[in-house]
Order: structure tokens, then sequence, then C-alpha cells
């Protein structure tokens, strides 16, 4: 009993660290991987024209750029170095695929998106202006290919494939890079999150410029620079909307048990409506009776055509995902948590008598574990549990994250159309509450990023690897005071280097680009 809640203090203190981490360094990647295109465009246009007002506006943004970039970096870094750290079984289960795109990212991407910053930032009177212009759009992509090799790994994670368990190693072992690069969870994961990020950068420029706007300063600037936002948001907002669809539709089939917490779903039916808004029932839990909901505003059967791309599709809740029962998309009857907690534990068991058969020399006993490992290995995270219910994610955080996420992101889809109606057709002529509106959702586009990654990671919980790794059987057996002290560490570090980057942001804001009168003209 003792060692159980040496083990949860330790699960529950690393997850808060990891949490913390990934938080903070969340506030600073999404910008990167934005504003970077929004700067080459704007690079491109002054490379056309030659106009030097281009070359200011450019200059401006990238330190922007700049000043958010540095604090990112080393928030990034210690969030690789916690899996070492807080997570060494996880690592030793599954470094082998993990660690790959990992490295793919520090040794290419990362030098890559490295090299041409510095040509970005101090090339502009050291080579000519094409060639800065190619080192402004490889940054823009190297910061996004950086994020394409985290996004993998995370993908893997939520959908484990192209591997196999090797018994001898106590490890998983990759088959093939190709089957993991191409995993559709992890491709899907890349376009949504990254375009996530355009929206969040195109947010950003244009409060800013907002902001000019309401100071009655650096007019054209402003303006210039919430048209290029606008059309660049705008039409990443369609392709976030694309593959929204594509991430319900995904998860459906690999996750059923996030898009029920999700939805708020714990009776399954035919044509299930999407919960377009609801007030989920205090203290509802598995098992008890109570309704779901207290009010529920639906769209019907759009749940079952986002699902299944059906409108009558089953959508199965989370008691049927719980008691099984129901007929699975490929026509096979779904296994209960119980059965399935069975079979895990059938396959822990197989494991170890085949380690003690190995190192015994019986080589029959050990084929024969091996037989039983392999047949039951699909459901080997299960045998770590004993409560069905344990597999039931945060069902309000779920749910109530997802909606912040998705009822924002049409807001900011009103701020991109109106934004650029008003540039266009009324010549820069906002109306003040329309500039409040811009400003006050900077902080709220925020809000919506870090609600997706929420929905995305708690979604998946109690899994570390989805139906593979539990989080209670991927930690570091180390001492929780430790994780305890280095979460305050860190949460005091990263809170200062937040408001540092803030008050140099708000400083450099406050002096604008300066742009002359004989620049505009």
């Amino acid at each position: 009993m003792l060692d159980n809640l040496f083990l949860n203090s330790v699960v529950e203190w690393s997850r808060l660290q990891f949490a913390l981490t990934a938080i903070f360094h969340w506030v600073f990647v999404p910008l990167t991987l934005g504003i970077t295109f929004i700067i080459a465009i704007m690079e491109t246009i002054y490379v056309k024209t030659g106009n030097e007002f281009w070359k200011k506006t450019v200059k401006f943004w990238m330190t922007v750029f700049g000043i958010n970039f540095a604090v990112g970096v080393a928030t990034g870094l210690i969030l690789e170095f916690e899996f070492g750290t807080n997570w060494s079984n996880y690592s030793w289960f599954v470094g082998d695929i993990f660690g790959a795109p990992l490295a793919i990212e520090g040794i290419l991407a990362f030098f890559m998106e490295s090299t041409f910053i510095a040509v970005m930032f101090f090339g502009w009177n050291k080579v000519g202006r094409k060639t800065h212009l190619t080192a402004s759009w490889l940054t823009a992509f190297g910061a996004n290919l950086s994020a394409l090799w985290i996004l993998v790994a995370n993908g893997w994670m939520q959908n484990p494939v192209g591997m196999h368990f090797n018994p001898d190693k106590a490890r998983n072992e990759m088959d093939s890079f190709w089957e993991v690069l191409f995993n559709p969870t992890a491709i899907n994961k890349f376009f949504h999150t990254i375009t996530s990020g355009y929206v969040l950068a195109a947010i950003v420029v244009i409060g800013i410029s907002s902001w000019f706007l309401l100071k009655g300063r650096e007019k054209l600037f402003a303006q210039k620079s919430i048209l290029v936002a606008s059309v660049f948001g705008l039409l990443s907002s369609a392709v976030l909307i694309f593959t929204g669809d594509s991430s319900a539709h995904n998860v459906a089939h690999t996750q059923p048990m996030k898009l029920a917490a999700m939805e708020g779903l714990y009776k399954g039916r035919e044509g299930a409506g999407f919960s377009m808004f609801g007030v989920l029932t205090p203290g509802k839990e598995y098992g008890d009776g109570k309704d779901a909901f207290v009010f529920n505003l639906e769209f019907p059967k759009l749940l079952s055509f986002l699902g299944y791309r059906n409108f009558n599709a089953f959508v199965p809740g989370i008691e049927d995902l719980i008691k099984g029962g129901f007929k699975e998309v490929d026509g096979s009857t779904a296994l209960s948590v119980e059965e399935k907690i069975q079979r895990g534990t059938k396959a822990i068991e197989a494991y170890k008598e085949y380690s003690n058969a190995k190192k015994e020399g019986n080589e029959i006993v050990a084929e024969d574990a091996r037989a039983r490992l392999e047949a039951n290995f699909k459901y080997y995270g299960y045998g770590y549990f004993n409560n069905p219910s344990s597999i039931i994610p945060n069902v309000p955080l779920c749910y109530y994250s997802f909606r912040v996420m998705v009822w924002l992101g049409f807001l900011f889809v009103f701020i991109f159309v109106i934004s650029l109606w008003v540039v266009m057709k009324r010549e820069g002529n906002f109306k003040k509450w329309m500039l409040y509106i811009s400003i006050w959702s900077v902080p709220l586009v925020y809000i919506a990023s870090q609600a997706g990654w929420v929905v995305a990671e708690m979604g998946r919980q109690p899994w570390t690897i989805q139906d593979l790794l539990p989080t209670i059987a991927a930690v570091s057996r180390i001492d929780s005071s430790s994780v305890m002290i280095t979460f305050f560490l860190f949460f005091t570090l990263f809170t200062i280097l937040l408001i540092a980057e803030l008050k140099i942001l708000f400083a450099q804001i406050r002096r604008g680009p300066k742009i002359s009168n004989e620049i505009v003209e």
C-alpha cells in the first residue's frame, strides 16, 4: 500500500510538472509557427515592390517573432529532458520508436531553423534581397518541420503503429519508419496543430495592429498588416476546420473513449447528435443512473456523421465502451474493459514467465509463454488496472475545453472576415468596438490553443500510449519530493521568463515600427 501511495504521488507530480512545462512551451510555439510565414509573405511583397515601407514592416514583426522564439527554445529543451528524468520507464519501453522523430527534430529541423534565423536577423546588409527572402521562407518551413517530428511522436502515442514488442529487451521496436511517419493520426495532428498556430499568429498580428489604430498611430502599417494577417488567417481557418473534421473521424476509430468524453456521451445511440452547448450534470459518474446533462443543445445526427460518415451510425458512449458487446466498425464485437483487463493480465503474466524461462534456459516454456504474450499483447496496458472505470478520462474537462476551442474558433473566423471587409471596402475605418474585440481576442486565442491540447492529452488519459502503456507504469522510480521541488522551481522560472518576455514585447510594441512619412509616401 505504501508503495502504491508513493507511486501515485510520483505519477501525479510528474504529470503536473510535464503539464506545466508543456503549457508554458505552447505559449510560445504557435506564434512561431504562424508569424514566420506572415513575415515571409510581407518580405516577398517588399522584394517584389522594392518599397522600403514593407522592409520596416517586416523588421517590426521579426522583432516580435525573435522575442517569442528565444524563450520558447528554453522551455522546449526542458520538456524533452523530462522524458528521461520523470518518464524513464516510458523512454525505455518505447524509446526506439519515440526517440527517432525527436532525434530528427533536434538534428535536422532545429539546426536548419537556427541557421536561417541567423541570416534572417543579421543578414539584411550582408546578403542580397532574394537570398534574405529565401532565408526567411526557410526559417518558416524549418519551424514547421520541427513541429512535424514532435507531432509525429505525439501522434504515435495516440495511435501506436509500425512496431512490435521484443520480450528479450522489454522494449518496443520499430518495424516501419514510414508507417510511423505517415500514421493518419500523426499527419492529421500535424496539419491541425500548425494551422491552429497560423490562426493564432494572425489574431496576434491583427490585435497588435488594432492597438495602433486605436491609438491613432502607424495607420498604414496597421492596415496593411491586418490585410495580410486576415487573408492568411482566413485561409488557415478553412484548413483548420477541415482537419478538425478529420480529427473527429480519426478519434472515433482510434480513441472512442476520448470522443465520448468530448461529447459527454455516456449512452451510445444511432444517429447521435453533436452537442453544440450543454451543461453537464455536476458529480455525474459512470453507472450512477443520472442524466449526463442538465441542459444540452444538439445538432441532430452530426456526431454520427463526423465520426463515421453516416448520419445513422452508432456512436458508442462511455457505458458501451466499458461494457462492450456492440458492433465495431469492422463488424467484430467489442470486448468489455473487464475482458481487456483479463487479457492484459495474461499478457503481463506471460511476459514474466517468458523472462524466467529464458533465464533458466527452458526454451519450450519460453516459446509457449511468448505465444500467449503475442496473442494478448494488444491489451497489455489494461493489465495494470483493476477497475474498468479507471480508463474514463475527466469528462467535464474534455467536454468544456472542446467547446471553448470550437466556439472561439468561430469568433476568430468572424474577426478575419470583418477585418478583411473593413480594410478592403471601408479603407481601414474600423469602429472602436471592432478594434477592442480584436485586441481582446489575443488572450482568447491563446486560451483556445491551450484548450485544444487539453482535449488531446486529457482525452487519452489514463494512457501515455493508447491501450499500451498507462501513466502509472510510465514514470521513473524517483522520490516524489524531487519532482515537487523541480515543479516549483520550473513554475518560478517559467513565470519570470513569461513576465520578462511580455515586458520586452510590450515595450517593443509601444516603440512601434517607426515608419517615416517619406517611406509611406
